[in-house]
């Protein structure tokens, strides 16, 4: 089979290297899948540097979200075991994971509907307990992440201010509902919010760069506002000043949805169950800007480390050949 394979850790288009290979061989309770779609997440960019809190063994295959084919030809979801990952004809699972592919969606939206639309999911419900009538607001708004919470923010009936950098960035936070676009490159982001909520701030804040956006999100929080860290794409992870967080009745809190597979895994099934309801109604639906062939991926890969994508990037096995995704 064709792979790509991490043999040294660097930058992602000069580390991945295409290889053929022979198919993984399943281990107890794991189950070989055919890859269908694979969704680039900007974790695999951190794998290839060995920046992740993941670091699976050298040479190893990245790819963490797929939508996958059982022997049986069932359509599924599944984060691969590593290091067999999805940038690949096929890749490792596990067969006590596996979640029912939603018949709304296709194969590249299929895959991108997992991790990231999870990731927010718990953030703003599980953790932020989001209501209908607060206003929540969303760094990286046209991203991956960004741009599911967006979609769940409006589908609880929040208010969604979205932040982004730059027009064309704008243009996408826009179209995915946002009924407040902030561009962080030319407008002064807390002023802005502060004009948008009449000065209150805003009740959710939802943060996967960091940095310079976490402190920003520290002046905007409303009063008994909730400001979910979701990672730190800006690579700079900030430190909280408690005292601030005392005086303004704030609270800070940290979402890592990988663990939930191994804390509470019948609430990670709820999750989807609640995703694939909301697909079916049209409520959420994956922005996949880009679908690339396998021979793709590396490039991919670096581009959405780098932050030069919006929405979802997809690796499709099935375009090499010319095939539809």
């Amino acid at each position: 089979m064709q792979a790509w394979h991490v043999h040294e850790n660097g930058a992602p288009r000069e580390v991945m290297r295409p290889v053929e290979t022979e198919p993984p061989e399943p281990g107890a309770h794991q189950v070989l899948l055919k890859v269908r779609a694979a969704n680039v997440n900007f974790p695999d960019g951190l794998m290839c540097r060995g920046e992740y809190q993941v670091r699976p063994p050298l040479p190893f295959t990245p790819g963490v979200e797929i939508c996958g084919e059982t022997e049986d030809g069932r359509r599924v979801l599944a984060t691969p075991v590593l290091p067999h990952g999805g940038f690949a004809e096929y890749a490792l699972a596990d067969s006590r994971a596996l979640l029912p592919a939603p018949e709304a969606l296709d194969d590249a939206e299929a895959a991108a509907l997992h991790i990231g639309y999870q990731t927010s999911w718990f953030a703003l419900h599980r953790r932020a307990a989001l209501r209908a009538g607060e206003t929540l607001l969303v760094h990286a708004a046209a991203g991956g992440v960004g741009s599911a919470a967006v979609q769940l923010g409006k589908a609880a009936g929040a208010t969604v201010i979205g932040v982004v950098g730059g027009p064309e960035k704008a243009a996408v936070a826009r179209s995915l509902g946002c009924d407040v676009v902030i561009d962080r490159r030319s407008e002064d982001v807390i002023a802005a919010v502060k004009e948008a909520t009449g000065g209150r701030g805003a009740d959710v804040i939802y943060d996967p760069v960091g940095g310079e956006a976490f402190r920003q999100s520290t002046k905007v929080v409303a009063f008994e506002g909730r400001i979910v860290v979701i990672g730190f794409a800006s690579g700079t992870i900030p430190s909280a000043a408690l005292n601030h967080a005392l005086v303004k009745n704030y609270a800070i809190l940290g979402l890592h949805w990988g663990l939930y597979n191994t804390k509470n895994p019948k609430l990670v099934q709820h999750c989807h169950e609640q995703l694939t309801e909301l697909a079916a109604k049209g409520a959420v639906r994956p922005l996949v800007s880009e679908r690339v062939p396998l021979s793709g991926a590396a490039d991919a890969v670096q581009r959405v480390w780098e932050g030069a994508t919006t929405g979802r990037v997809v690796v499709v096995p099935s375009l090499e050949n010319g095939a539809a995704a």
